[in-house]
């Protein structure tokens, strides 16, 4: 937990959206359909807007063109991340991961498991699942340790 709070009610409380730029729209919306288990909302040129359902959009998709630089290794955004409510779904996510031969690393850090790998464009994505809970460890402790994310798969 933080030790500083926002007073009163005019302070954000929810990341609204991620906004990504891509070389190839079209290419990104399918990994993010196909992996992530998002779905299309609406699609102008070269942006997409996805969903989990709740929302308008939880990210947006813009595409820049192939020749477009890299992400950085500097000052920026690291991953987005997206959690799964079951060690089954993050399973599954593992599972298409494989399957479309992207490279993840699974992590075990104590208060969640995650898997984490690059879209398309090199921007970097974690899926996790919460484990603080089931643990009963609420703080992280430094353990960032492999496992294998099938193991999760209900019997």
């Amino acid at each position: 937990m933080s030790d500083c709070s926002s007073s009163g009610d005019d302070g954000a409380h929810l990341v609204g959206h991620v906004h990504l730029k891509v070389r190839d729209v079209d290419r990104a919306v399918e990994f993010y359909t196909t992996v992530v288990g998002l779905d299309v909302t609406e699609r102008h040129g070269s942006f997409a807007f996805l969903s989990f359902g709740d929302r308008h959009h939880d990210v947006a998709l813009q595409g820049v063109g192939a020749d477009a630089d890299p992400p950085g290794t500097g000052v920026g955004l690291y991953h987005t991340a997206f959690e799964v409510e079951s060690g089954d779904a993050l399973a599954a996510v593992y599972e298409r991961l494989e399957s479309s031969d992207v490279p993840v690393s699974p992590v075990d850090h104590g208060i969640s498991k995650a898997l984490y790998f690059d879209d398309p464009d090199g921007n970097g994505v974690e899926v996790y699942l919460d484990t603080r809970a089931d643990r009963d460890q609420y703080e992280w402790e430094g353990v960032n340790e492999r496992f294998d994310p099938l193991s999760l798969r209900s019997a």
